[in-house]
């Protein structure tokens, strides 16, 4: 038996009326275990035939499914360090589905680490478009980088930043804005015991306070006619409703509109917002989606590209590496030699972590390209690719970090792919590779 503060089991009570006790027997149960495809590096048949357990369909996103309760840990899963799937609630992905991001589409989610949300709006957008991913807390962000680098998000910037600074710079740049604000945390309580330790009346209202500010600074970043959407995974009307209607009330010219999906049900005396209680198949969530009316002029200058002078070596690099030329923009920031997307503006004090993808690092006169760069690969760019399946021997000895014998015919740099899906890289030579998997990644076991 699970034990809950009894000022947190009185507000449900009061919230949920007659369904009290139905939603006292759920939050008894385990929370929903689940993946989600990432369709920049994989498709679901392929998914579907190499993992060792069943794939449900999900009711929140055409990209979630949920997994036995008994079924491995992903983490540790070939395609899991491929990036073709990152591990989540089904029900986390309901706000993106509401974002409903598109290709081609310039996006900001303001409060995104881990990178759930924005994996997944990376993924719909298809790798078109532009990404804004930000997380105010640093340690937070890398953790963010790290999911980024992993799923070959190629069209993105990563910050770490206070939102009213980021929304005051870029204010009018995107079509869509992500809120998926810090909250009590009352929908994470089935999986995660330090929600409930952490839970108290006052960090309800210290929570709401927050949201409604993160909200007036996201409000900024919004074009004319742009998408606005308020998430949290908690339950009180302080933190959801009532933020929501506040923020409204203060903005007339944002309008509350349709969440446009079936999944939950509606918000309470909010018809139009989505609520999920466990008795809805998650864990918990709100979502509200919002429309700017008034003009919104984007006054921020795109970025000062420059010529480096490491730039022909680089390219001829990427030349080695891909099958055609690179199409993108070099940016240099110390050693580091990254892809920028296309529409990146200009960068200085706004806390950019990273602006596109590493290249690699110019080390002893030479470019050392690195692991994101393998990772926004598909193994038909390669110009070579060591092909293995997720139950050969070779591919759990190359996630360990060791050196693997390869085709003599395989000079230089090589990617590796478990079940078509690149997972890293090595270099080959005389017939062995030598590993280049990073070490902080490597499986242990």
């Amino acid at each position: 038996m699970k034990f809950y503060p009894l000022a947190f089991l009185n507000r449900m009570n009061l919230l949920l009326g007659d369904e009290y006790s139905t939603f006292l027997e759920y939050l008894q149960q385990p929370s929903v275990r689940g993946i989600r495809l990432n369709p920049l590096k994989c498709d679901e048949k392929t998914l579907r035939n190499t993992l060792s357990f069943s794939l449900t369909a999900s009711k929140f996103s055409k990209f979630s499914f949920q997994i036995p309760e008994d079924a491995d840990k992903p983490g540790a899963i070939p395609l899991h360090h491929a990036g073709a799937f990152y591990s989540q609630e089904p029900s986390a992905s309901s706000a993106v589905t509401v974002l409903d991001p598109h290709p081609g589409e310039t996006i900001l989610d303001l409060c995104a680490a881990p990178g759930g949300k924005s994996t997944q709006i990376a993924g719909m957008m298809q790798g078109e478009g532009f990404l804004w991913s930000n997380e105010v807390v640093r340690s937070r962000a890398s953790i963010l980088l790290s999911n980024f680098e992993r799923l070959g998000i190629s069209n993105a910037v990563i910050s770490s930043c206070y939102p009213e600074v980021l929304c005051e710079k870029l204010s009018g740049f995107f079509d869509r804005v992500l809120v998926d604000a810090p909250c009590s945390g009352e929908g994470m309580f089935r999986r995660e015991p330090q929600a409930v330790q952490d839970w108290s009346e006052e960090h309800v209202k210290t929570c709401a306070v927050r949201q409604k500010l993160i909200l007036e600074s996201a409000a900024l970043a919004v074009k004319e006619n742009g998408v606005l959407v308020y998430s949290t995974c908690t339950f009180s009307k302080e933190e959801n409703e009532e933020v929501v209607c506040g923020f409204l009330s203060e903005h007339p010219d944002f309008v509350l509109e349709d969440a446009g999906v079936s999944f939950g049900r509606p918000g309470m005396g909010m018809p139009q917002a989505r609520r999920i209680f466990p008795m809805d198949g998650g864990d918990g969530h709100f979502v509200a989606k919002m429309r700017r009316l008034s003009p919104n002029v984007c006054r921020i200058p795109e970025y000062p590209f420059q010529k480096i002078s490491a730039e022909a070596d680089a390219r001829d690099l990427y030349d080695q590496i891909f099958q055609q030329p690179s199409p993108l923009l070099l940016v240099q920031t110390g050693s580091a030699l990254l892809l920028a997307p296309k529409g990146l503006p200009q960068l200085s004090n706004l806390g950019v972590i990273r602006a596109g993808v590493l290249l690699g690092e110019i080390q002893k006169g030479r470019i050392e390209p690195a692991h994101a760069l393998m990772m926004s690969a598909r193994p038909q760019e390669l110009r070579q690719t060591v092909p293995f399946s997720s139950s050969s021997p070779e591919i759990r000895a190359y996630l360990h970090g060791e050196e693997l014998s390869v085709d003599s015919s395989l000079k230089g740099y090589a990617g590796v792919a478990v079940d078509g899906v690149i997972t890293g890289f090595g270099k080959c030579s005389s017939g062995r590779m030598k590993n280049r998997y990073p070490k902080g990644l490597r499986n242990h076991n």
